[in-house]
Order: C-alpha cells, then structure tokens, then sequence
C-alpha cells in the first residue's frame, strides 16, 4: 500500500508506475474520494463507489493481480487486508490515525513475519509521541516500539539463518578481503546457493536474506561492522542469485556485458567495492551470447563456476526456445519438452551439474543444425515450420520421396500466404476455410488420411504463430 500526500500526488505516483512498468496496469489502484472539479482523466481512475468496491475486493483476494493499492485517506482505518505486508508512507500522520494506518500491515496472516513501513516523510517522532497516548494494553497489541527490542534481534536471527545456509562455505575473507577476493566470494557464494544437489537451499536463502535485508534497514545504525559486512555480503549474494536465475532485462536477449556489469554495480552499492569480476573472458563481453557461437558455448562449458554456467545455458536456452515458439511450433514444442526434462533431471538430482551442461550444450548444437536444415532442403525458415508440421507424425516420411514433401510444403505455405489476414483466427468462419484448403491440399497429395487431424491441428497452430507475428 502506498500513501499518498494528496489526491493529485497519488496520481502522479500512480501515471510514474505506469510509465515505468507499463504491464502493471491489473496489478495496481488509486483509491480516493471523487470531486465535481476533478479532472476529466481522473474519473475514469477513481470510478465510481461500485468501482472502489470492486477494487476492495480484489485487494483482498491474495490469488488476485491487484497488488498494490494506492491511499490517500480511504482504507487507513477499518479496512483489513491480513496479507498486506508493506506500506509506503509520504504522508504526515499523527496520533490516532498514524497508528490506525501502521496497523494495516500488522495484521497477523500464515508465515507473515510482520508489517514492514518505508517512511519516505519521518514519522518515528510521531509514532512515539502518538504511543504514549495509548494504555499498555494497546502497546502490547502494537507491538513493541524499541527498535533494539524487536528490529535489532530479528536483524541478528536472521544473519544467523544466512549464514547456517551457508555452511560449508567460507566467506570469512570477505570482511577484510581485496575488492578482486570480494567479488571472487560472492560468485562462490551464488554458486553454493545454486547447487542443485541441495534443492531447497536457493528458496530458503532468498526468504531468509530478503528478510534480513528488510530488519537491517530498520536497525542499520546499531550493527556492527562485521555485521554490516556481513549483511552486504548476503544481500550482494541474494541480488546475483535472482539476476542470474529470475531475470532483470525486460525479455531482452541475454548478454555477456550485462551479466558482469549487473554484478559489479551490485558489488560496488553494496560494499563500495572498486574490484572487476568478470565471470567471462571473451573478447565477445560486449556482445549478445549466441548460441550459435562455438566459441560463446565452449566459454560456458569451462567457467569453474559450474551451477551459475547451469542456469545462464537454461536461460539463453529459454529464450532460443521463445523465438523459435515465433515461428516453428513443432520444435518449439519438442525443445521446450526436452529442456524441462533435462532440467527436472538435475534438479531432482539425478544428474550432475556437468552432465546437464554437456546435455543442454548438445541441445543448442540440436538447436543450431536446424537452422542449416532449411538450406539443405532449399526451404525458407517459413516453409521448414511448416514441413516439420507435416512430418510431425512419424511414419509420414515413409508415404513420400522427400521431393514430394518439399512440394506439397510449398505449395502449403504459398496457399497460406495468400489466404491469411490478421483477424482470421477471430472468426471461426474463416478458420473452418482455412481447414477445409489444408484438407483439400493433403487429399490431393494423397496425405494418409488417418493423419489428417494431426497434421491441420498443427497446421493451424502454426499458421496462427505466423499471423500473431504479421501484428507484433
């Protein structure tokens, strides 16, 4: 929850998250009282009562898109949401209606571990002085208001859970090590909490660092050195283990320069550290990883870290996989499938973290040598989508000599070309249409008839990879 100064803060808060995360637009909501000089654009923002009552709703409902609810005066006072965890206050708020509003996030709820305020205005003055109104009583159902009573000792507990996670890796010379011994930790660091032969280690050590990084921010001026350096560390290692596996680029393609760059911008925010680490050394750190690059995939397979090579190949994987679900439904398919299985595998234990490198790296070479398939038929990258749908079931290439499938490729893919309009898989008319011509070509090539679903199925799935791309 966000609380808003005014009414025409809280929607300039709410246009800025949009502007930045276009894709929110489900996820977030202005909730404030109405005026008759409001500005045409609000309305339609704030809605009406109905429209706020929906929004109350869908808030409530943890399975729900909408996350995050921007406030003014409404819901600070009788409205309980036992999930909410976090609160955002730019606000000045005293007494009564300070402690009404805190206590939106400290409903009890599950494993919830408390409400966490960011206080963007100063309101720790306020909320002792509005504490002192309050009898023992009340205290002991706010809670505790002496940071070193509550924050301080959650601070410790959790830097004790990180570092038993960590068991079996020494990061000792990290408090007083060199910039390049530093950075060398925490990519061991990430590599230990990735290792797949201890599954449940990466979940547990993201909970337990995020919640460590939220006490310290709480009692940071009552640590200890060491403890600040040590909390840096576990945060250095958290952020690298969630950049590596979940992402950050916006589904742009993954490069060599971001990985390095994103580790050492982390390093330096959070130990002011003047070391480079590079987990690659190729001359190509300034360009996009190609799986098609001999040269890119070998670099991989040696880096020493081998479970940060695991989910760099799974990731550049995903997203060779994504574009080939662009144009070649067939492979799309079959690589998807494999890929989830070798990665089970691993996960589950079943093979070694170099073993699912080599598999994942004869993958990209599977990867690779279908895009000289093509040429070698004299296909286009189109046509051969559409020769893989035809051949998908496996006897087929046993009914023709291949010059025969090429022809009939052809002659699929010109008759799709010429009949396709961007709002034909919108109208089932038009689609029955397109059936009916697929039908009609593979009788006139004699397709085994008891095919015939299978082959338009896919066909037709393919055919509407092709048109989603004429509009992207």
């Amino acid at each position: 929850m966000i609380v808003a100064y005014s009414r025409p803060i809280a929607m300039k808060i709410y246009r800025k998250l949009l502007e930045l995360r276009p894709a929110w637009k489900e996820k977030i909501g202005v909730v404030m009282t109405s005026g008759n000089n409001d500005p045409e654009d609000w309305k339609a923002i704030i809605g009406t009562k109905s429209h706020k009552e929906e929004l109350a709703r869908k808030f409530k409902d943890n399975d729900d898109p909408m996350k995050i609810a921007i406030v003014v005066d409404m819901w600070l006072t009788g409205f309980d949401v036992p999930s909410l965890a976090t609160m955002y206050i730019y606000k000045p708020m005293h007494g009564y209606n300070l402690m009404q509003a805190i206590a939106r996030v400290n409903r009890v709820f599950k494993d919830k571990e408390g409400g966490l305020i960011v206080d963007y205005v100063g309101i720790a003055s306020a909320l002792k002085a509005a504490m002192k109104e309050y009898t023992k009583r009340d205290q002991s159902r706010y809670g505790d208001m002496d940071i070193s009573k509550v924050a301080y000792p959650k601070f410790q507990e959790k830097l004790q859970v990180c570092k038993d996670l960590l068991h079996g890796f020494d990061f000792s010379s990290f408090i007083d090590g060199s910039p390049l011994v530093m950075a060398k930790l925490v990519t061991g660091g990430v590599n230990f909490v990735l290792d797949a032969k201890a599954p449940k280690r990466k979940d547990l050590f993201l909970r337990e660092a995020m919640l460590l990084k939220q006490s310290h921010s709480l009692c940071s001026s009552m640590t200890t050195e060491q403890e600040r350096h040590e909390a840096a560390y576990m945060e250095a290692v958290r952020s690298t283990v969630v950049k590596i596996t979940y992402g950050g680029s916006g589904g742009k393609t993954l490069s060599l320069k971001e990985i390095n760059t994103q580790i050492n911008e982390l390093l330096k925010a959070s130990i002011q550290s003047q070391g480079v680490i590079s987990l690659f050394d190729s001359k190509q750190a300034d360009e996009n990883i190609s799986l098609f690059d001999p040269a890119v995939l070998d670099e991989i397979s040696k880096m020493k870290e081998k479970n940060i090579a695991v989910e760099i190949l799974k990731k550049l994987m995903a997203e060779q996989v994504s574009l080939y679900k662009r144009t070649n439904v067939v492979q799309s398919q079959k690589f998807s499938e494999k890929i989830a299985q070798l990665m089970n595998s691993y996960y589950n234990g079943l093979i070694t973290n170099e073993e699912v490198i080599k598999e994942l790296l004869k993958t990209a070479q599977e990867i690779t040598e279908l895009y000289n398939n093509g040429e070698k038929l004299g296909l286009t990258q189109e046509e051969l989508a559409f020769y893989d749908a035809l051949t998908k079931p496996e006897n087929i290439k046993d009914f023709y000599q291949n010059n025969e499938l090429i022809d009939l490729t052809r002659e699929l893919t010109e008759m799709l070309r010429k009949n396709r309009t961007i709002d034909w898989q919108k109208k089932e008319t038009a689609r029955a249409s397109m059936r009916k011509m697929v039908k009609h070509l593979l009788k006139k090539y004699k397709y085994p008839p008891e095919d015939y679903d299978t082959a338009i199925s896919t066909v037709i799935s393919q055919c509407e990879m092709w048109t989603d791309n004429m509009t992207a």
